[in-house]
């Protein structure tokens, strides 16, 4: 008897240049297309989680503020508006399959604490364990500026990441990266990234339409999620059914494919490596500790190997590592406080400063 194939689960992003026409009104026709692909990928056994951006094009399309308003208060209006027509919208299409979908409205900030971490993820996982189609967005009408996301690229990798996803599907205004400007009729679509290459030359700094992101963000968290195990797709959204063409016959589609190592990281690897923002110190350490680190084998940083520290942390906290030169090696999980660190720097023996299991390496 066949082995019956298991489903993946999939972290698909949409951007609101995908989502919404040039007049800001909710591109209605594309959201039904994209629907009526997920509801294919489901019938398929897949689970599907939704990053979708749109409710502040959607707010900014369906109102004329009264008076002058300031680039945050501009956008906690059009979001608040936005984001019922979006979900409204969503919820017609995705019930004439019989789904239901779940709003989930989240903060930056709620990736920073573990357990906040660990309490989104286990909603999310009854969600998908009960059927539901779980449409996420950042929560526009509570995030202070100096927290939001960069975009909903950064969002949809830290999703990703967080849900164990086997695969990140990025669907912009674009095929995919190129090794131009994408343009230029000479350039060409790059269509692998193999884990550990940098392809961040290639990419033009800029961004349009409504969406706030641009090909470089979509790079940085493509590269990252490769790295922890995770393949990531970046393809034209409004391409007739891209989306099960990329999951059935990737090469009938044009795109551009971030391979993943055959080596996924832990889950709670992934909240560090995507948790930098989030850092409360500097460790820096000497060039033997920091080979060390970046070997294969598995190290934890020991106080004999720091030379200083900056900031004040208590264990448990996200810090960063350095070498002296100040380039950043990566982040982990303090094992020990900023005083119990500071006071063993450059001793042999006692406790790691952080636990291999809790370090993950840029």
């Amino acid at each position: 008897m066949a082995e019956e194939k298991k489903g993946l689960r999939i972290v698909v992003k949409v951007g609101s240049n995908v989502l919404t026409r040039p007049d800001g009104k909710p591109n209605v026709t594309n959201m039904s297309a994209l629907v009526d692909q997920i509801a294919v990928l489901r019938a398929q056994g897949h689970e599907v989680i939704l990053v979708s951006s749109g409710a502040v094009a959607c707010g900014r399309g369906a109102l004329r503020p009264s008076r002058q308003l300031d680039s945050v208060a501009q956008r906690q209006l059009f979001s608040s508006i936005g984001q019922i027509r979006l979900i409204n919208i969503y919820n017609s299409l995705f019930s004439e399959y019989g789904y239901v979908v779940g709003q989930v409205l989240t903060q930056k900030e709620n990736f920073s604490s573990r357990t906040s971490y660990l309490n989104q993820r286990a909603c999310m996982q009854t969600m998908l364990e009960n059927g539901v189609v779980p449409i996420v967005n950042e929560n526009d009408t509570a995030s202070l500026t100096e927290l939001m996301f960069t975009d909903n690229d950064e969002l949809s990798g830290l999703i990703a990441a967080m849900m164990d996803a086997d695969m990140l599907v990025i669907l912009s205004n674009v095929d995919g990266i190129y090794d131009g400007n994408p343009s230029d009729p000479a350039s060409r679509l790059i269509g692998r990234v193999r884990p550990g290459e940098d392809v961040s030359s290639n990419v033009v700094a800029s961004k349009s339409g409504f969406g706030r992101g641009g090909m470089g963000t979509k790079c940085g968290i493509a590269r990252k999620l490769s790295e922890e195990g995770v393949s990531v797709f970046i393809a034209r959204g409004d391409r007739p059914n891209v989306l099960v063409d990329l999951i059935n016959s990737p090469s009938t589609v044009p795109h551009t494919l971030f391979e993943p190592r055959p080596e996924a990281l832990s889950n709670i690897k992934r909240w560090i490596a995507h948790s930098g923002s989030f850092a409360k110190g500097v460790v820096t350490v000497n060039d033997n500790a920091a080979a060390a680190l970046r070997s294969d084998r598995a190290v934890s940083l020991l106080p004999v190997g720091v030379t200083a520290i900056d900031g004040e942390w208590e264990e448990g906290d996200i810090i960063t590592l350095t070498t002296d030169g100040g380039e950043v090696i990566g982040v982990g999980r303090a094992a020990l406080g900023s005083g119990e660190t500071a006071a063993m720097i450059g001793q042999r023996g006692g406790r790691p400063v952080v636990h291999y299991d809790y370090l993950f390496i840029e």
